[in-house]
């Protein structure tokens, strides 16, 4: 475990090298180094600092330009101090690093954007840079390593207050679309007009995606979560909320290998440490990223690692695909891919890099757990442990394997159309959908001819994949074309040939779709199934004649099998009634769950009650933080700020008998209370009576719950939670008075 002594000698070596660094001679490249002796990395790989402080401070999301320089997003205004008090200041910026002399350290930075308010996530897309600072999503043009034509993407991107719980990623993926964990909508930019889609709700804290197109993100306590499908396969009717097909976990496993106790919130609850105080699951887990760097062994490729920064370290989980689904297995059970004693180590995000290497963004602070969740138990072990001086730090990591060989970046902007359309079929992953994304945003439309070519030759897939998606870029596809790679592709193009094909559904294309679609369903590949089946609702649209029996084939290939159910029922439209009638007549279908599921549908369309993807305009506070900002500005003048109560004005809430009572809790606050009271047996005994808030009607119930939700979370082990409608009810349980409440009556209502 890292002790403060050797904390402050860091931040002594670091501010020496920072005089090095703004009085020595500049050309002399000074950089800052910093050991990695308390890091543990897997055998065949190396571990090397890229970035560090002074030019890093709370960097929470890179990505990489053209010319392969990191741009950082930093937050330094989160959690300085206990209380957050520097969250809301304009102190978060986006900055751009260099490496001027080429030793793939960086030596040099400079500020892109200034005095932000915790900008929250970054993508290089379109020949500029989106970016989040909540609650705005924004799109500047670059010039000079300057923002220019400044545009406003969404307003409502995000809610204001807790970073944990805001949208982030900027995920640009394959089929165009740039996609966000912590939300339901999704973004591209066509004609030069920015586009907005729900989407389904994903994840938390990052998102990556694998080289097919799916989507794979977590939670705090689920290490890793995905969808078995591409995206809004899905949730085209929006009358289906799916539960088989995404959001799912892949893994039932969430098993931490820390190499030290490390301070973790609860962590005296039960099950959340071991006899050694070891952490023994993911309480904290974010960041995923698909490796897809290609340079790492063959059996790395597309592993998915995850951020573990309650733990210090990164998991590595191996995947496997079966056509229908994704499962994922942890690489090993007794260790980790990365880890750390160093109790500064915070990754909170992973990148792929232009290099094929994998760059991880270490927050590198003691405290990164939001104020409205700490718990009594982590601010003490925080200030124990002196984690809370850890504020002023921030680095960026690079793994690379023993055998790779760093390749020169290709310069994009120099790149004729021919090379861009050869990197398609480069082996790092990076390179590909970078080429992919400057032929579509450049309107190379001369290489049209050479992407069909490369669609239709023989081997790489992944190459295919990448040039039918430029094409749709393009605006190049056509019917004939696609129903030509769907007859001749491997499984993996043929489905993203079906996916591209619905754009084309019409009375006209739809004798040459069954023809196709026959000779697809008897391929027997449930990948293809699956998507064939999500397709055919659309095209029963405009004949069903043609479609419903390829439908019923499927349908009996599959019984009983909610995914599929799930896929079929998505492309249906309005078509569900004459599905379920047709299918009751049918002498040999027993699909009972496929019925229920139509029926279900059938009733949601009635009611008007639609996925909630497709209603919610964007997402609210969360209902801690939420809690937090109305105790700051209401509690927090007379039960000070750690409720550690004020003197001659208000008792303490600290492990406070009344605060772990989540009902008597709320009978205080909403009719007030009137002393004399005993707070674990010490006397109060005011001259003031504490005012409910019953008398303010801009409080509603939800702010009292949320009120409540926080202050027994904040100032208690225990925390509890009331719904809106039991605060409802304690609105009309009066005191005899029909005032405040004595501390008698309130113990006699909890005997109740």
């Amino acid at each position: 475990m890292m002790t403060f002594d050797k904390i402050r000698e860091l931040k002594i070596k670091g501010c020496f090298l920072w005089v090095l660094l703004v009085f020595g001679c500049r050309t002399s490249y000074e950089e800052p180094k910093i050991l990695l002796d308390e890091y543990q990395l897997e055998n065949g790989f190396t571990l090397q600092v890229v970035a560090s402080e002074p030019h890093l401070k709370a960097p929470v999301a890179i990505d990489f330009d053209t010319r392969g320089r990191i741009w950082v997003t930093q937050i330094p205004g989160y959690m300085n101090d206990m209380q957050g008090s520097d969250e809301t200041n304009p102190v978060g910026n986006i900055k751009i690093l260099e490496d001027l002399d080429r030793d793939g350290v960086v030596d040099h930075s400079k500020i892109f954007l200034d005095s932000l308010v915790m900008p929250r996530a970054l993508a290089h897309v379109y020949g500029g840079l989106l970016y989040a600072e909540p609650p705005k999503l924004w799109f500047v043009e670059i010039e000079d390593d300057k923002p220019v034509h400044k545009v406003l993407v969404d307003s409502i991107y995000a809610a204001e207050g807790n970073p944990e719980h805001q949208p982030n990623g900027l995920l640009l993926n394959i089929d165009n679309w740039i996609y966000n964990a912590k939300s339901n909508f999704r973004y591209r930019r066509k004609d030069g007009v920015w586009e907005k889609e729900p989407t389904t709700f994903r994840g938390q804290w990052g998102i990556s995606h694998d080289n097919f197109g799916r989507l794979y993100y977590n939670d705090n306590s689920r290490q890793l979560l995905g969808d078995h499908v591409l995206p809004n396969r899905m949730v085209r009717n929006p009358y289906l909320t799916p539960k088989a097909a995404v959001d799912q976990m892949l893994t039932k496993d969430q098993r931490v290998y820390p190499l030290h106790a490390t301070t973790v919130n609860r962590g005296y609850a039960e099950g959340v440490l071991n006899k050694d105080s070891i952490l023994v699951n993911a309480t904290a887990a974010c960041g995923p990223l698909v490796y897809r760097g290609g340079t790492f062994p063959k059996d790395y490729e597309q592993n998915v690692f995850v951020c573990i920064p309650e733990g210090n370290l990164i998991k590595r989980n191996i995947l496997r695909f079966t056509g229908d689904s994704t499962i994922a297995q942890q690489a090993w059970e007794d260790r980790e891919f990365l880890a750390s004693t160093d109790e500064g180590f915070r990754p909170v995000n992973l990148n792929n890099g232009p290099d094929g290497s994998m760059y991880i963004v270490d927050m590198h602070r003691g405290m990164i757990g939001h104020h409205a969740y700490l718990s009594p138990y982590l601010k003490q072990k925080v200030k124990g442990n002196q984690l809370d001086t850890l504020i002023n730090f921030g680095r960026i990591l690079k793994v690379q394997s023993g055998t790779n060989v760093a390749e020169p970046l290709p310069d994009f902007g120099t790149l004729s159309t021919e090379q861009l359309v050869i990197l398609l079929q480069h082996k790092n992953g990076w390179i590909r959908s970078r080429a992919q994304h400057y032929l579509i945003f450049k309107e190379k439309g001369e290489a049209i001819e050479s992407l069909k070519n490369l669609v239709l030759q023989e081997g790489n897939p992944l190459a295919k994949i990448h040039a039918l998606y430029a094409l749709e870029g393009l605006d190049a596809l056509s019917f004939d074309f696609l129903v030509d790679v769907a007859k001749k592709g491997s499984a993996d193009v043929v489905i993203h040939a079906v996916v591209l094909l619905e754009a084309y559904v019409s009375k006209e294309n739809s004798r040459n779709a069954e023809l196709l679609f026959k000779d697809l369903i008897e391929r027997e590949n449930s990948g293809i199934d699956l998507y064939l089946g999500s397709s055919l609702g659309l095209w029963m649209g405009v004949d069903k004649e043609r479609f419903f029996p390829q439908m019923v084939t499927l349908l009996s290939r599959y019984p009983n099998k909610p995914i599929f159910h799930e896929a079929i029922s998505s492309g249906l439209a309005e078509h569900e009634l004459y599905v379920k009638e047709s299918l009751a007549i049918l002498p040999d279908f027993d699909d009972v769950q496929f019925m229920s599921l139509l029926t279900r549908i059938i009733e949601q369309r009635e009611k008007g009650t639609m996925n909630p993807i497709f209603t919610r305009a964007s997402l609210a506070v969360d209902n801690r933080t939420h809690g937090a900002k109305m105790f700051f500005e209401i509690c927090a003048s007379c039960h000070g700020i750690n409720g550690q109560g004020i003197q001659g004005l208000a008792p303490p809430l600290m492990n406070s008998e009344h605060v772990v009572d989540s009902e008597r809790l709320g009978l205080i606050i909403l009719h007030g209370l009137e002393g004399p009271i005993e707070v674990n047996e010490e006397p109060y005994n005011f001259n003031l009576a504490m005012p409910g808030l019953i008398r303010n009607e801009n409080i509603t119930d939800k702010d009292i719950a949320d009120i409540i939700s926080y202050v027994t979370n904040a100032f208690s082990d225990n925390p509890k939670a009331l719904t809106e409608e039991k605060v409802g009810e304690l609105r009309s349980t009066k005191s005899r008075s029909g005032s405040e409440y004595t501390m008698k009556e309130l113990l006699e209502y909890s005997k109740k």
